[in-house]
């Protein structure tokens, strides 16, 4: 039943198939993922230095920022320090040895990912865990450390919709949704006058944080400006709230603004980044934030079950990817915004593009007279007709987005001869649907 059932899934959804299986008609079927960017794979180099890491309990051998004083096992003596790992058995470790002055081994991958972060990002420290969502929610957990305190945000951001409204069930924070604009930005004057709404009122929860996410997905990947960014600051700042950023997708948008991604966090108190998305990383996300917050989030990982043992494999990866990052993103971008021009030239009454709201690796493609679900069944099915018209099997996997559009992510395993691929595959069922 089960079998049947993830059967069932993967043919509603478009479970990925190897490149070059069978198109029924004996030529190899090109699949082109364009349902997101988290679906990248390791590639060579990244598999290789996954494999070569260094590894260390990253949980018993995180540096905790700042000087902390701890009581020596056994002895009751006081030493200040960070925490490591000591090898050996019970029998054979020094009493007083379980903790020590040393310093973090500077060979661990996490240690040197946090480290790079840091200075990239502009942030005093950095925390490396699991994922993005457990990222923001750390960040919002350490801000918010009362019951009952506001968070607000957009009404379509990923933290709001798509992350199991975690920051209620688990921190207990009251999320008031903004309603978003086409670029992804809140109006001013409304969030202002919501930041001021509890203060001095028993009716209302108190705002201490407001949260902005950039890229903005649900915005078709749209890049918050930094003169905006600079006023929601500015003004969080007079009332005393802070501001976190969602930055999941941080490295595009510092990629499409031609500045340095610290130019882009500078405007905020804290900030997440992900790395299993356009940076090709099978997992791992950052919290960036002053060292007195990244300590907090130590203690919040941990509760959340997010300390991870044996993480070099991991960091390593992130490493990798950070490495070629501003190349490969502007070859995503270019990318998407080589395929949304030629879709507009195509000049269907089906499918429509906004071009100049192609600012990233997303294009949002809006569909009239048919059912994005079918545009997405026809694109992900192979015939026998396209074979002979085209000579060609090309598979193109999207996910429906919303009841008039589908929306197309691109990434460092989509090429411009996937691209370009992809067009002709639009173009084909395009023209087998009518004018």
């Amino acid at each position: 039943m089960l079998r049947g059932l993830a059967r069932a899934a993967a043919q509603r959804y478009g479970a990925p198939r190897p490149r070059g299986c069978g198109s029924g008609a004996g030529v190899p079927v090109h699949q082109v993922d364009l349902r997101s960017d988290t679906v990248t794979k390791p590639g060579p180099a990244m598999r290789r230095a996954m494999a070569e890491a260094v590894v260390g309990d990253d949980d018993y051998e995180m540096q905790i920022p700042g000087p902390r004083t701890y009581t020596a096992a056994r002895q009751g003596t006081p030493v200040t320090g960070v925490r490591v790992k000591v090898s050996g058995s019970p029998s054979r470790r020094k009493e007083g040895a379980l903790w020590t002055g040393l310093p973090v081994p500077s060979s661990l991958p996490s240690a040197e990912l946090q480290e790079k972060a840091a200075k990239l990002l502009g942030v005093e420290r950095t925390l490396f865990v699991p994922t993005n969502t457990m990222a923001n929610l750390i960040s919002v957990m350490g801000h918010c450390q009362r019951r009952g305190s506001q968070l607000l945000l957009g009404q379509e951001c990923h933290l709001h919709v798509y992350e199991q409204g975690g920051v209620a069930q688990i921190a207990g924070v009251h999320s008031h949704p903004l309603p978003d604009l086409p670029h992804g930005t809140l109006d001013l004057a409304e969030l202002e006058r919501m930041v001021t709404r509890g203060l001095g009122s028993p009716y209302h929860p108190v705002c201490e944080l407001i949260c902005l996410e950039n890229t903005h997905s649900s915005s078709g990947g749209r890049v918050l400006p930094i003169d905006y960014l600079r006023q929601v600051h500015r003004l969080a700042q007079s009332y005393g709230v802070r501001v976190h950023l969602d930055g999941a997708r941080l490295m595009n948008a510092a990629v499409a603004l031609r500045v340095s991604p610290a130019r882009i966090v500078e405007h905020c108190d804290s900030v997440s980044l992900c790395f299993s998305k356009g940076l090709g990383a099978p997992v791992g996300a950052l919290v960036g934030g002053p060292k007195d917050f990244i300590e907090g989030a130590w203690r919040l990982r941990k509760a959340l079950g997010g300390g991870m043992r044996q993480a070099g494999v991991l960091a390593a990866a992130a490493l990798v990817g950070l490495a070629d990052a501003e190349e490969v993103l502007l070859r995503d971008h270019q990318n998407a915004q080589r395929f949304a021009r030629g879709l507009q030239e195509l000049a269907s009454p089906i499918c429509s593009v906004d071009v100049a709201a192609v600012e990233t690796n997303m294009v949002m493609v809006t569909v009239d007279g048919l059912a994005p679900e079918e545009l997405c069944r026809r694109l992900r099915a192979v015939s026998a007709a396209e074979v002979a018209q085209t000579g060609r099997a090309v598979r193109v996997l999207l996910f429906p987005w919303s009841e008039r559009s589908v929306r197309a992510v691109w990434h460092r395993d989509v090429s411009a001869q996937d691209t370009e691929l992809a067009l002709r595959k639009w173009e084909f069922v395009l023209r087998q649907l009518g004018p």
